[in-house]
């Protein structure tokens, strides 16, 4: 099975985890660490981390969301100890509130996260749906950050939602399934917040 293949079973986990590393083929991105504000996957302690985080604060508006997944390597086995760094806009489609700790800090907003993961590779989020931005130049979108133990960080795929009207053919298109598709349906959880289910392929690595 060729890396294409692979993401398309992702939406399988069970397939994917079947999927050994000899069947890949090793196509590095050229552009695999060109990544502006990566460097916020940083900003924390990854020691201090658990594989859940809240992103929203008491009292910010909006609808409560939870963004949730497994991340896998190459060989289909969990990918333990990976950094997750999540940032996106506030109910008004805004990256609002930042802080001057850091220029990513400044410019991310307040609405932001980190999580590492455990032995089951499983990861969550809690948070609000975000807006698109004003000028619905983009669709509501979560930015992920990935920072494997002893990589240099990199971006994948942002999280959109299969239902928003400028999730057009046009923008799946245009979509390079980086950490696999992050094109999710949102479903409810037991206690009626809503959940985005994205798992994450890690991406192949120079040698």
């Amino acid at each position: 099975m060729d890396r294409r293949n692979l993401i398309a079973a992702f939406t399988g986990t069970a397939a994917l985890a079947a999927c050994r590393a000899s069947a890949l083929a090793p196509d590095v991105r050229a552009d695999l660490y060109d990544c502006e504000g990566c460097e916020g996957a940083r900003e924390r302690p990854a020691a201090a981390m658990a594989a859940t985080a809240r992103i929203d604060r008491p009292g910010e508006p909006g609808e409560r969301l939870d963004v949730t997944g497994r991340v896998l390597g190459l060989d289909g086995k969990p990918g333990r100890g990976v950094v997750l760094y999540a940032y996106h806009t506030n109910a008004e489609g805004l990256y609002a509130g930042g802080t001057p700790e850091t220029e990513w800090s400044r410019r991310h907003g307040r609405l932001r996260g980190w999580v590492k993961t455990g032995p089951d590779g499983v990861y969550r989020f809690e948070t609000i749906k975000p807006a698109p931005y004003p000028d619905r130049s983009l669709p509501a979108h979560i930015h992920l950050t990935v920072l494997e133990p002893g990589r240099r960080a990199y971006w994948i795929d942002d999280i959109v939602f299969d239902d928003d009207p400028l999730v057009d053919a046009k923008y799946r298109a245009a979509r390079e399934n980086r950490g696999g598709t992050g094109i999710v349906r949102l479903g409810r959880t037991a206690a009626g917040r809503l959940l985005a289910t994205r798992h994450i392929l890690l991406e192949p690595h120079p040698a």
